[in-house]
């Protein structure tokens, strides 16, 4: 097949990020959404991480991202998402500038327990004015807390948009990824009326 054939249609690619810290839910979303087996770069927590690697909250917690995650979304035969899960430890930031070039946008996931481990998400996409939307990811255990305190913990503008979210459940992670589209095209002055859901 040629590709220069005018009947070969190549469907457009949307990028987002995935991002939050260590422990958060990243690959655990990026793994129930995706409609492909995702790539995860999971590796195995040593005792030789114990002193890099802070596990208060998340205890339970035996492997951690060391590159990235990726899985895909096809919304129709012109479009497709692609999800790129970014690692959470400090040691890995030098990767994010090459995952977050092109993206449409972020979602940033936050663990209550752990909090303050999603300000350097919540940083980097306001410096480089990428939209985002924080999603509360709901874990069994997790401390209840009003948007309104989250907004002023997170020092967040109002326009930013706060969710809720199980990162297990494909459901919940399309509505967390919907509502980012949703608020990139409110940024941009798009329409969705009469988008696929």
């Amino acid at each position: 097949m040629r590709y220069d054939d005018e009947s070969v249609s190549v469907p457009t690619a949307l990028k987002i990020l995935i991002a939050g810290g260590f422990g958060a839910g990243k690959t655990t979303l990026v793994g129930s959404v995706s409609e492909v087996r995702p790539l995860q770069t999971e590796e195995v927590l040593t005792g030789l991480g114990l002193d890099v690697d802070d596990t208060f909250g998340v205890e339970q917690k035996g492997t951690t991202t060391v590159a990235m995650d990726f899985g895909r979304i096809t919304i129709s035969e012109d479009l497709q998402i692609y999800l790129f899960g970014t690692p959470g430890q400090d040691r890995f930031w030098f990767l994010w500038d090459e995952l977050a070039f092109g993206a449409l946008g972020a979602v940033v996931l936050a663990d209550t327990r752990r909090l303050a481990d999603c300000f350097p998400s919540v940083d980097y996409f306001e410096q480089r004015g990428t939209p985002f939307v924080v999603a509360v990811n709901m874990f069994d255990g997790h401390k209840q807390i009003t948007e309104a305190a989250l907004r002023t913990a997170l020092d967040l503008d109002p326009d930013v948009p706060i969710v809720l979210c199980d990162a297990r459940d494909r459901r919940s992670g399309k509505s967390v990824l919907i509502a980012l589209v949703e608020h990139v095209a409110e940024r941009r002055g798009l329409s969705l009326a009469g988008a696929p859901s």
